[in-house]
This record gives structure tokens, C-alpha cells and sequence, in this order.
């Protein structure tokens, strides 16, 4: 079982790394509309297909999840806000010390083991992750703090909603979680896509759309089944895989260049992800 919830959420992480792909194919959308969509449509199709089952909603410990959704849409808010104020190796970086801060909190509030072995591993994809973007800028001026900020924010929040998931895995659905996580992001960002609209041309709606059911059904659905087998801290550090999958399809997308930090990087995260599940007890 728990090698079919590797592969799964392996599978979902490089699936995952397609977004920046997705992104630039919908130039005429503003990230406040693609969030709109992104977080929309999984919570309105599972809201109707969980009916349509007879799953009573708001059931349960329905409060917990309801926070978990308001914090998930706060920290979309500031992973943008981390983009927008300082550079991309900076944003990249900071947010991705999210499954960092679900092994530290797991150790907490999920009473998880994590041996010497695993932080070893779980600090090599980290290593890989610096290494893959050291070509990119990274500042420290006064004007990028606010950015950084917003960045170690943005990845405190999403592990402390890891955290919460898995609490609750074995209650909810992986429908259900989904339909928690993104329901009060539709709702928030929904005024920026109605102004977004008019500027938006159809095939962009549509790219939009199809990327909204890739990432937040499917990819979420592998995800949260391998978080219901497998500890947070190693669901979480698996998900590194999506920078490996991002810089392959950046290369057969769009061409961009493979450097040999690229290379190192991308096999520290690969060694990375893989032991840390081998030496899960």
C-alpha cells in the first residue's frame, strides 16, 4: 500500500511541475483570476458530484476544515505577493521550505518519527531545489523583505494545512478534503476573475479551466491519497518532484537550457524523494 501511495503522489508531483507551463499559456488571465479558477472549479464540481453521492457536507469536525480552506486561500495570496515583491530564486526557494515545516510540525501535532536519516534526505531535495535555481537572480535588498516575508508565510501555512488534512484523512474523503480545501478560495478571488473576463479570450477560459481540473482534482486527489498512507513529513517531500517535472517540461515546451546545476539538482531531489520514502518505518 505504501508504495502504491508513492507512486501515486510521485505521479501528482510531476504532474504538478506542468502549472508553469499552464501559466504562460493564459497571458490575458491575472494570476487573481487564474487562483479564481484554479480554486472554483474542483470545489463546484465536487460540490455537486458529493451531492449527487448523498455526502452530507459541513459534516463533522467541518470547522477544522473550513479553517484549513481560509488559510489555504490566504496563503495563495501570499505566495503571489512573494512573486510580485522580490526575485523568482528568492519566492521559489522560501516557498518551497514547505515540507520542511510539516516534518517539523508533524513532529508535534502528528507525534511522527523522523530519524537522522530522513532529514538527511528530506535537506538533500531541499539542496537540489537551491541548486536547480541558482541561476536565478536571488536578492537581499531592503525592497525584497516584504516578498521573502510573504514567501516563508505563504510555506508555513500550506504545511500547517498538510497538517490538518492528514489529522483528518481517515474521516474525509479525498473528494471531500479537496472540496474543503479550495471552497472559500473560489469564493474570495471570484470578483478579480468577473473583472477578468471581458480581457480574457476563450482559449485562455478554457486553458484555465483544464488546468484547474489537472492540478486541483487530480494532482490533489494523489496527493491527498498518499497523504492517508504515508507520513505528511514524506507526502510532502515527494512533492519535489514537481520541480523536476517543471524544468523537463520547460525544456520540451519552451526550450530553455539545462545547466549542470540543473542536472546535480534535479538527481539530489530525485535521491532525495526516493530514500525518504525508503526509509519510512
Amino acid at each position: 500500500m505504501k508504495l502504491k501511495a508513492f507512486l501515486l503522489v510521485f505521479i501528482g508531483a510531476c504532474l504538478a511541475g506542468t502549472s508553469g507551463v499552464f501559466i504562460k499559456l493564459m497571458s490575458t488571465l491575472d494570476a487573481s483570476a487564474i487562483s479564481c479558477m484554479r480554486m472554483g472549479v474542483p470545489s463546484l464540481l465536487l460540490f455537486f458530484w458529493l451531492k449527487f453521492q448523498g455526502v452530507k457536507l459541513f459534516r463533522g469536525p467541518y470547522k477544522k476544515m473550513i479553517l484549513a480552506s481560509l488559510l489555504n486561500a490566504l496563503r495563495m495570496y501570499l505566495y503571489f505577493v512573494a512573486f510580485k515583491f522580490t526575485s523568482i530564486g528568492n519566492a521559489v526557494v522560501l516557498i518551497y521550505t514547505w515540507p520542511i515545516f510539516v516534518a517539523i510540525l508533524g513532529l508535534f501535532f502528528l507525534k511522527e518519527k523522523f530519524d537522522w536519516r530522513q532529514w538527511l534526505f528530506l535537506l538533500l531535495s531541499f539542496t537540489g531545489l537551491i541548486l536547480v535555481y541558482s541561476g536565478k537572480e536571488f536578492s537581499f535588498e531592503d525592497k525584497d523583505f516584504v516578498g521573502m516575508l510573504a514567501g516563508v508565510a505563504s510555506a508555513f501555512i500550506y504545511a500547517f494545512t498538510v497538517i490538518i488534512y492528514k489529522s483528518e484523512s481517515n474521516y474525509y474523503s479525498r473528494s471531500e478534503m479537496i472540496f474543503y480545501q479550495n471552497l472559500l478560495g473560489g469564493f474570495i478571488f471570484l470578483p478579480f476573475l468577473i473583472f477578468g473576463i471581458p480581457d480574457a479570450s476563450i482559449v485562455h477560459l478554457s486553458t484555465c479551466f483544464f488546468y484547474a481540473i489537472l492540478i486541483g482534482l487530480i494532482v490533489f486527489n494523489l496527493f491527498f491519497y498518499g497523504l492517508k498512507y504515508l507520513k505528511a513529513s514524506v507526502a510532502s517531500s515527494i512533492m519535489y518532484m514537481e520541480v523536476v517535472g517543471a524544468i523537463i517540461l520547460s525544456y520540451l515546451f519552451f526550450g530553455d537550457g539545462l545547466s549542470s546545476e540543473m542536472y546535480l539538482g534535479a538527481m539530489f531531489i530525485l535521491t532525495g524523494s526516493f530514500s525518504m520514502s525508503v526509509f519510512s518505518k
